[in-house]
């Protein structure tokens, strides 16, 4: 079992809750336990191919995929629920109750976040902790204490073990 939850050293941060480390197992079952799960991908996927192999396998656990910056260039064609949208935009979306969703079905519960840049996520992550109730989880490289669970800081071999652990319990 990969371990995710020891290095979570920050250096800035906002408001009073801060995000909880989790192992990828654990975040794993609680995506397969969601009703309306979205997974939020950003352009870092494509700096590495084994990280949009890592991305579609999650897509095809049957989790719609909402594509940021250019990561929607990796999806195409590859049999995934993909759908692009600026992530600052699904920030605001997310936090509307009465939004329908990227495929019309109703609004989230649980948000999954992976390659974004750290600084435009802890934004996002900002409006969501403090304005919604949503479960939103990092299961990106570095930790993200906006969110509501995160990875820790991980070296990014030990990130792609952490990936493969995760998507094996949803």
């Amino acid at each position: 079992m990969v371990d995710t939850t020891k290095n979570t050293q920050i250096y800035t941060t906002w408001g009073r809750k801060m995000a909880k480390p989790v192992n990828p197992n654990v975040a794993g079952k609680m995506i397969a336990k969601a009703k309306r799960p979205l997974l939020v991908v950003g352009s870092e996927i494509l700096k590495d191919e084994k990280l949009v192999e890592k991305t579609i396998a999650i897509a095809k656990k049957g989790i719609p995929v909402a594509a940021t910056g250019h990561s929607i260039t990796a999806l195409v064609d590859k049999d995934v629920d993909a759908k692009y949208i600026n992530v600052h935009s699904l920030g605001h979306f997310l936090g509307d109750k009465n939004w329908a969703g990227l495929d019309g079905q109703g609004p989230y519960d649980t948000v999954i976040f992976l390659g974004h840049k750290k600084y435009y996520l802890d934004q996002v992550l900002a409006g969501l902790k403090n304005f919604t109730d949503l479960k939103n989880l990092a299961i990106e490289r570095h930790f993200m204490q906006n969110a509501t669970l995160s990875f820790g800081n991980l070296k990014p071999e030990v990130h792609l073990e952490a990936l493969d652990e995760l998507i094996e319990n949803i």
